[in-house]
């Protein structure tokens, strides 16, 4: 008996001695293993786990660049601590959306002495502790802040104005009228601009776009390189940008190369705005071009501006024929390898030779598409969506057997109309009343076609051989794709309805389904998936085959697919949820969608799930079920659901969440409300 328990003993002595001790690796391994820890935990507890990993932890090149704006789990104890240890050591710092943490915490930036990237995009900062802050940071070189209203740059001090002075890349989203610190930076390279400002005050007072007393600093852009201004809708918002553009149009920067300005609905121009675009037009010579929609219709601009080695355009929802297309922008067929990113999103001629006579649903010019192709093979981003694109009858001219031919592709967005085949897009429905499908003892509604059970398989044998299966099959490296029928309008849009879809629905269209859907399980690497108003959903079996084969999923979006009165693809979804481990973002959107025991227990599988947003018309939801998956899923920050539900279930569950998990994760967000 001794010797017996001798020899386990030895064995399992063995066992170790063979083992591998996660200390006996390199430290260039260990240090790699550790870039995928978050920097909190690395300095405030792992490292305290023993020396080797204490001197790691510590290492430039962890602490080089922190990021906290993914972290929301941090807390104002463990940032206070954290610029005490390695303050010193952070040059880049990025905080942007950690509303959670209050100004006392945001003060403890002044320990990185040697910050030259600073992000606190989403802080509250006031202008008086901007100006304490920026007075201790000499050597910042990037800056991204908010301006709220009661900013006043006169409270800025001649430190923190200096410190601005050497600043060369500055993003600023406005909340107020007003210049924001741009005045200050006299070395400006790179200004991003987000316009945020409402129309009324919380008071429901109009406001003005006119700047306050003391704010007619006029900017410096004499070394500008890079302009980008995105706007928000709103008529203030336009009044502010054009205060912004006005220096522009009396100096253009001779060293401008990326001019982008990003305006929903119209944007009219005007006189200042007219010169600028002219001087553009004499002085510089651009690399990346989106202008609003009115500055572009009906002008020669495109045909007098000069571009380099551009990698970037967007003519978004612009009256932009094919004809232009190619004759303007690609000069005929010239090589722009170089170029990298198309937006056409909305350019509803684009494909077409002329759009003087011609109709949104005719067919595109093949010849149009493949001079794109061919001229601009290098594109990694294509958006060809909010358009109805319809290929003709002619053999190997489909818009999609054209696509395959950009193998760098990345990003692709196409309307559903355009990946369905010719031949099944003008096929006709039988018109025999008489007969009626087999169906498993089921009732048949007189007047609506049921379906028998394997019809999956049979359409997924079919699709094998459509363009759009091979157009799958040819872009292995496809990140995100997003499949949108033409005259979709969203129930709950940003920008609406400042931009609203006015194009008709789609005949072809009715002939996407859960074929077409399957085919996208291709895309090996595919992280971010949008599928709206898909029709033809009868199983919604091609989900399963999407959440087994594409393991990358991180973002998915579901919207009004199938009939609207029934949700018929919620057995495959909640399949498909549980392979998903994944997942990040989901967001659905459906009428009359059941959020129950049977959708959040799928929905636990997704481990990695941190935001859900659920938009849903007459839709259901059960209380208990939501409780449980936030018990489950503790990854989850942002849990908002808008459905038919009650004001006071809403608002029940809302305060049920938000007492049981806001201390375990400071910046989750939860909102339920009512949808009518």
């Amino acid at each position: 008996m001794l010797r017996c328990g001798e020899e386990v003993v030895s064995e399992e002595s063995e066992e170790e001695s063979n083992g591998v001790n996660l200390m006996e690796f390199s430290d260039e391994i260990l240090l790699h293993i550790l870039s995928y820890v978050p920097c909190t935990d690395l300095v405030l507890n792992v490292r305290r786990t023993c020396r080797k990993l204490a001197t790691l932890c510590l290492d430039k090149s962890l602490t080089h660049t922190v990021l906290l704006q993914k972290d929301y789990k941090v807390n104002k104890d463990k940032v206070k601590q954290l610029m005490r240890d390695i303050g010193k050591e952070i040059y880049q710092l990025n905080m942007a959306g950690c509303y959670w943490l209050p100004s006392s915490t945001i003060d403890h930036v002044t320990r990185c002495k040697n910050l030259v990237k600073l992000n606190l995009s989403g802080c509250h900062v006031t202008s008086l502790r901007l100006s304490k802050m920026l007075s201790t940071l000499q050597h910042l070189r990037s800056l991204a802040i908010d301006v709220n209203p009661g900013f006043d740059a006169s409270q800025l001090s001649s430190e923190c104005k200096a410190t601005l002075s050497r600043v060369s890349e500055l993003k600023q989203t406005l909340y107020t009228p007003s210049y924001g610190v741009v005045p200050c930076c006299t070395s400006l390279e790179k200004l991003l601009l987000y316009f945020e400002i409402l129309d009324r005050s919380r008071e429901g007072f109009m406001l003005s776009g006119q700047l306050m007393v003391g704010e007619s600093n006029v900017p410096h852009y004499q070394n500008l390189r890079i302009f980008y201004a995105r706007l928000a809708p709103g008529y203030v918002n336009q009044e502010v940008v054009r205060l912004y553009l006005a220096v522009l149009s009396d100096r253009t920067p001779e060293n401008l190369h990326a001019f982008l300005i990003s305006a929903p609905g119209s944007f009219a121009e005007t006189g200042a705005t007219k010169n600028l675009l002219d001087s553009m037009a004499r002085n510089v010579r651009l690399d990346a071009l989106q202008l609003p929609k009115a500055w572009i219709n009906g002008s020669g601009l495109l045909q007098h501006l000069k571009f380099n080695n551009p990698f970037y355009f967007s003519f978004s929802r612009c009256t932009l024929s094919g004809g232009h297309l190619i004759q303007r922008v690609i000069n005929g067929g010239k090589d722009l390898k170089s170029l990298t990113s198309l937006n056409l999103s909305g350019c509803v001629h684009c494909l077409a030779p002329e759009s003087l006579f011609r109709k949104a649903e005719d067919d595109i010019d093949s010849g149009i598409l493949e001079s794109l192709v061919v001229s601009c093979c290098n594109l990694r981003h294509l958006n060809l969506s909010a358009a109805h694109h319809h290929s003709s009858e002619s053999i190997g001219n489909h818009l999609c057997q054209l696509l395959s031919r950009l193998k760098h592709l990345l990003s692709l967005a196409l309307p559903v109309c355009s990946i369905t085949d010719v031949a099944a897009g003008v096929e006709k429905p039988p018109t025999t009343p008489n007969v009626v499908p087999q169906t498993f003892g089921r009732k048949v509604r007189i007047g609506i076609q049921t379906y028998p059970r394997n019809l999956g398989d049979q359409a997924n044998q079919k699709i094998e051989s459509s363009v759009f299966w091979a157009l799958m099959g040819s872009l292995r490296f496809l990140e995100t794709l997003e499949i949108i029928g033409s005259s979709f309008s969203s129930a709950m849009p940003r920008n609406e309805p400042a931009i609203r879809n006015s194009l008709p629905p789609c005949v072809r269209a009715q002939s996407v389904g859960d074929s077409e859907v399957a085919a996208i399980s291709q895309l090996t690497y595919l992280q971010s998936l949008t599928l709206a108003q898909l029709p033809n959903i009868l199983t919604g079996s091609g989900l399963i085959n999407i959440g087994l084969q594409c393991q990358h999923l991180r973002t998915l979006s579901l919207a009004n697919l199938g009939m609207m009165g029934k949700v018929v693809y919620m057995p495959a979804l909640t399949d498909m949820l549980k392979h998903c481990k994944c997942l990040r973002d989901l967001r659905l959107e459906q009428p009359y969608f059941c959020a129950g025991a049977q959708f959040f227990q799928a929905l636990s599988h997704c481990s990695s799930l941190q935001r859900l947003c659920i938009v849903s018309r007459s839709g259901t939801l059960q209380s208990d079920a939501v409780m449980s998956f936030m018990a489950n899923c503790l990854e989850v920050i942002m849990c908002h659901m808008f459905m038919g539900e009650s004001l006071t279930v809403c608002k029940n569950l809302q305060q049920s969440i938000v007492r049981r998990y806001r201390l375990l994760s400071p910046g989750s967000s939860s909102a339920q409300q009512r949808l009518v």
